[in-house]
């Protein structure tokens, strides 16, 4: 499975794991690189003290390359990026804002730079902005999505004749069938958020866990589209929150009953009625809890064999 993302970020597999918020800690992050893929540390829900704090535990914990996830729409951006700058991490994927803010100055102290885009508008302006790749991310993928639903195989068709740089494909990958699919579809490589989520390095609070596991078919919703667009689990706070979008509820009062922390509640705290339960449509594949290794070890023996199988066919 070498290829251009592997070789950009110096792994053995093209495989990214999601930095996800409450759940892509250290231990996870470690785990997934120390497995052959790239370990990827969620900053968006951390302060900039504990973010350091993992970054020096995440050093400790592996001698492979890993990574920051940085929302750029949250409001210590900047004490976050001086952070990943002085420990001297090797790469940062941003999300949610504008790449052109700090791509420049992250590229300039030797950082490589991955942007995560859900439409082609957003991928062109990443790659304007000089980003080293960029993730596309369909709108089968957990927490924060993209306004308009476009899903992971449309998106990657979208992109494949307009963007130069190397793509990575995001939402609704669960297999090495699915990455091997993508990839036919000119995916450098995927990054993979609800499967390491629901792993034993996990950060979430195993009540999450488990509810991601008894997940079934139809049970997560795109929601919040007034705000910034968040597929969910049903639970509770989606069942109110959603029927105030189906009463025509403002965007104030949207903003009202989703509150603060509730993310942290639901993800973290295991507060399963009125957390915030983000999890990716994949979520349903999911039977058991497994280990980091556990699940690249399946991804990629599932990958060999779909290649092998695939091998030589023709539409004759």
């Amino acid at each position: 499975m070498d290829n251009n993302i592997s070789s950009l970020f110096g792994i053995k597999y093209p495989i990214i794991q999601g930095g996800m918020i409450w759940c892509s800690g250290w231990k996870l992050a470690a785990a997934v690189s120390n497995a052959g893929g790239l370990g990827l540390i969620g900053a968006g829900s951390m302060h900039p003290e504990t973010l350091q704090q993992h970054i020096v535990k995440c050093k400790k914990a592996t001698s492979k390359p890993f990574g920051v996830n940085v929302p750029l729409l949250y409001p210590q951006t900047e004490e976050i990026i001086d952070i990943i700058v002085e420990q001297k991490v090797k790469i940062v994927f941003t999300s949610a804002g504008n790449p052109k803010k700090y791509t420049s100055l992250l590229k300039e102290k030797g950082i490589t730079v991955v942007h995560v885009v859900s439409n082609k508008k957003f991928a062109l302006k990443a790659q304007d902005a000089g980003v080293d790749a960029i993730v596309a991310e369909g709108f089968e993928a957990g927490g924060h999505n993209g306004y308009e639903e476009t899903t992971t195989l449309v998106l990657l068709q979208t992109l494949r004749n307009v963007i130069d740089i190397p793509v990575i494909a995001a939402g609704g990958i669960g297999s090495g069938a699915a990455i091997y699919a993508v990839m036919a579809l000119g995916a450098a490589g995927v990054q993979i958020g609800t499967l390491f989520a629901a792993s034993k390095e996990s950060s979430a609070h195993e009540n999450f866990k488990n509810a991601v596991v008894q997940t079934d078919e139809g049970q997560t919703h795109l929601v919040l589209k007034k705000l910034v667009p968040v597929r969910l689990l049903e639970n509770p706070f989606y069942k109110k929150i959603s029927m105030a979008e189906q009463q025509g509820a403002s965007k104030e009062k949207l903003a009202e009953i989703l509150g603060k922390g509730r993310a942290k509640k639901g993800i973290f705290e295991g507060d399963l009625i009125e957390g915030e339960l983000e999890i990716g449509q994949i979520s349903t594949v999911i039977k058991d809890i497994k280990t980091a290794n556990e699940i690249m070890t399946q991804l990629v023996n599932d990958f060999n064999k779909t290649s092998e199988k695939m091998n030589g066919k023709k539409l004759d």
